[in-house]
């Protein structure tokens, strides 16, 4: 017998965007990779910052 899948249980969503910045470090001089989970008004504010 076949399941019923059960997307109804979700009520509501947020709207969230992944950022990924790319970061100089100031020792090596290597590039590393930031990631951050927000919401996407707040995306501007994170890549703008140093």
């Amino acid at each position: 017998m076949a399941k019923k899948t059960v997307a109804s249980l979700q009520t509501s969503s947020k709207r969230l965007s992944k950022a990924i910045k790319m970061v100089k470090s100031p020792k090596t001089g290597a590039y590393t990779f930031v990631e951050s989970i927000m919401q996407p008004e707040k995306v501007n504010d994170f890549l703008a910052k140093k």
